[in-house]
């Protein structure tokens, strides 16, 4: 058995990213969960019980001015623009994923008139969004069609209004091709939203570049938002005084302290608004986003493509030969910064691990699924969840 535990000491000592690791709260524990919940960065914990002590308990309704709690989902949302590869003025952020799926795609639907009667929806996509899709189907009139990324540009077609993508299969880790499948949405005049939850803060995106209509994302996997923070709304420059929301709320009109009976939207980005947002969570993620300070998403692609690229090699190495088969690509090209492993039981497996300090996660029926956080996840620890796992599966845990 080759023991790749030097090679990746040596790799460690020359990560320049290595040095991140200090701005999150870690112990010795290899967590590689992080495409389902982001560590702890360390500046959160004092900013929320500022947020909670003074500004909630000493200036109270004051803060809404001279805290900035108002203007937070915006001002936030231009924090998290960069990493997406979004200009200023085009991210909203509040509520969550799923509220922001149905906004996006009813939104796309609008926006496509109503002579285009079919939505088409990732046929592989995280349930949540089938859901929603279909939902939005039924109240728009529109029938839905489920077909995989792959099968896109052959059924777009002149009924097609919407057209709802995952930029990363939640499951298997596979990327699919955002400016291919965009540009394909567009040629057939559709509308393309994407949900970014399983690559924004992970991969370079390019929302501005490749001209997407609408994305949406959540913020506590790869952005380290914490638990339940709010997800983020992306409506292109373009389209925002076009963009016509499902659910209209007194913080997107254009008067909000003016109580009027009827709706008159704002402008901008600010349309995606509906309720108060949620103070506490959200400062806690603009807290989170201060680790991102200097960090370009790029360096942080580089390091999560040879990261997985040792992962394989330490799983190859260490293993037993026919007890797990990669259900991720190879391909850098279609490649998230999660590995995938189909597995005979995955999920007792998945147990063990976690027992031994190496915490990732399972999806039924039996993928064990590994996520490489590069702002705090370093080649020691990929090599040990690998070593960690032949052992598992050597003493009959899989």
């Amino acid at each position: 058995m080759t023991d790749l535990a030097p090679e990746a000491k040596e790799r460690d000592a020359a990560d320049e990213l290595a040095a991140l690791r200090a701005r999150f709260v870690l112990d010795d524990t290899v967590y590689l969960d992080g495409n389902s919940l982001g560590a702890l960065p360390a500046a959160v914990p004092d900013r929320v019980a500022d947020v909670v002590r003074r500004q909630w308990g000493e200036q109270r309704i004051r803060s809404w001015e001279v805290g900035g709690w108002w203007t937070a989902p915006e001002r936030i949302g231009d924090l998290l623009a960069p990493l997406v590869g979004a200009a200023p003025g085009q991210i909203v952020v509040g509520d969550s994923t799923s509220v922001n799926v149905f906004k996006a795609v009813v939104g796309a639907v609008r926006l496509a008139g109503d002579d285009r009667d079919e939505i088409l929806v990732d046929a592989s996509t995280f349930p949540t969004d089938g859901y929603i899709a279909e939902s939005a189907a039924r109240l728009t009139g529109r029938t839905l069609r489920a077909v995989t990324p792959s099968e896109v540009p052959a059924a777009l077609s002149g009924r097609t209004a919407a057209v709802l993508l995952n930029h990363v299969d939640y499951r298997t880790g596979r990327l699919h091709d955002l400016p291919a499948l965009t540009a394909a949405v567009h040629g057939a005049g559709a509308y393309a939203v994407w949900d970014l939850c399983h690559s924004a803060g992970a991969l370079p995106v390019g929302l501005d570049e490749h001209g997407v209509d609408l994305a949406v994302g959540c913020t506590y996997k790869y952005l380290n938002g914490g638990p339940g923070s709010p997800a983020f709304l992306y409506v292109r420059h373009g389209l925002q005084d076009r963009f016509d929301s499902p659910l209209p709320g007194w913080t997107s009109h254009a008067e909000p302290f003016g109580m009027r009976p009827d709706y008159e939207a704002v402008s901008g980005a600010r349309r995606g608004r509906v309720g108060t947002p949620d103070i506490l969570s959200m400062l806690a993620l603009e807290a989170a986003l201060e680790v991102w300070d200097g960090v370009p998403v790029e360096a942080v692609r580089a390091k999560s493509l040879a990261l997985t690229d040792f992962f394989l090699r330490c799983v190859a190495a260490y293993v037993p030969e026919g007890r797990v088969e990669c259900v991720t690509p190879l391909d850098h090209a279609e490649r998230g910064s999660q590995i995938g492993l189909r597995c005979a039981g995955a999920g007792e497996a998945m147990r063990r691990l976690i027992e031994r300090g190496v915490v990732g996660d399972f999806r039924p029926p039996d993928v064990l699924r590994f996520g490489f956080t590069p702002l705090y996840v370093g080649f020691a620890e990929a090599e040990r969840a690998a070593r960690t796992l032949g052992e598992v599966l050597a003493e009959g845990g899989g």
